[in-house]
């Protein structure tokens, strides 16, 4: 299909360096004479028909922000075929011919099924700060959150020094361990929680009953919220249980890793990834995600970067135990 007029969208979770993506892809497209439509508010947009011309001009000046001019939702409604079909509908009623989809699993899943029933060609670009999608080294706003969690923990270790308190705190991360165990290594935490580590937690005992010993109480434990545990709140009951010696603290950031002004890497990545996204839906592909793997552009079907599952480094793994403790 010769593609005349493309619909952009941002979805789920928004990430530092979409907005760079948005502005990547709407010039790359005029760039090839090919129009653009910014699509509102994610698939929700496609079944409001919130749709807006984008120009080169509207993406001027936003390369530096955080969040997503476009907006973002989630659409639970577009799991039902019969919204997917009016979705399809108002796309093709707006002369759109293919779109491309800047998110995580659930947008790629959205558009997965898409394509399956109605045909819709999609490329998928992965903006999500979890850094969980198979099939690249690094997802946009991934960093920019690392850099925003180890500030906070750079602060909270001078609290945690001059009291001689024991600090948990917790990072996202519902079902991927990327941003507790990078942030913990780059700030020297004492320890980290992953969900994708069972032995954390007797590691974690041990290293905490050393510690009691000697009567050194001042230290840093970094928790993704899906760690094996339950989250920080959890693992401070437990402490407090075994341990009443210890004065502890939690700190949960929050959603405060998910804005902020994205990394030169971020923006570098974003605009890399949004480029051949667009290009590759120009000359006909269709229903793959692209990715970043040892700084070559890769792509792979949706299929792929939906089932399969992305792991953490063994060193990043190996460091958390060796250099943290």
């Amino acid at each position: 299909m010769l593609m005349k007029r493309i619909g952009l969208f941002t979805s789920g979770g928004d990430a530092p360096g979409m907005n760079a993506c948005i502005r990547s892809v709407v010039r790359t497209a005029h760039h090839h004479e090919v129009e653009v439509v910014g699509i509102m508010e994610g698939y929700c947009g496609m079944l409001k028909k919130q749709f807006k011309e984008l120009q080169n001009i509207d993406v001027a000046g936003i390369i530096n922000r955080g969040g997503t001019i476009l907006r973002s939702s989630r659409c639970p409604e577009f799991r039902e075929k019969e919204n997917r079909k009016l979705a399809y509908n108002n796309l093709r009623e707006a002369g759109i011919d293919g779109l491309v989809a800047i998110g995580g699993n659930g947008t790629f899943t959205g558009a997965y099924h898409f394509e399956q029933e109605f045909g819709m060609p999609t490329m998928g670009v992965p903006g999500t700060i979890d850094n969980d999608l198979y099939g690249t080294d690094y997802t946009i706003g991934f960093d920019t959150a690392c850099n925003t969690a180890m500030t906070a923990i750079d602060a909270i270790r001078d609290t945690a020094s001059s009291h001689n308190r024991l600090f948990i705190v917790e990072v996202m991360g519902r079902d991927a361990g990327f941003i507790a165990v990078n942030s913990c290594v780059a700030s020297g935490g004492e320890a980290v929680m992953l969900p994708e580590d069972e032995q954390d937690l007797p590691q974690l005992m041990e290293y905490l009953d050393e510690k009691r010993k000697k009567k050194i109480f001042g230290s840093i434990v970094v928790v993704a919220e899906g760690d094996q545990v339950g989250g920080a709140i959890e693992l401070d009951r437990i402490i407090k249980e075994k341990y009443p010696q210890y004065d502890t603290r939690v700190t949960i950031l929050g959603h405060v890793q998910r804005g902020g002004i994205p990394t030169c890497l971020d923006r570098i990545l974003a605009s890399r990834l949004g480029m051949h996204a667009t290009e590759a839906l120009i000359r006909g592909e269709k229903n793959k995600a692209v990715g970043i793997i040892n700084d070559e552009v890769v792509f792979n079907s949706f299929d792929d970067s939906i089932h399969h599952a992305k792991s953490i480094h063994p060193d990043l793994l190996k460091m958390s135990h060796i250099l943290v403790s």
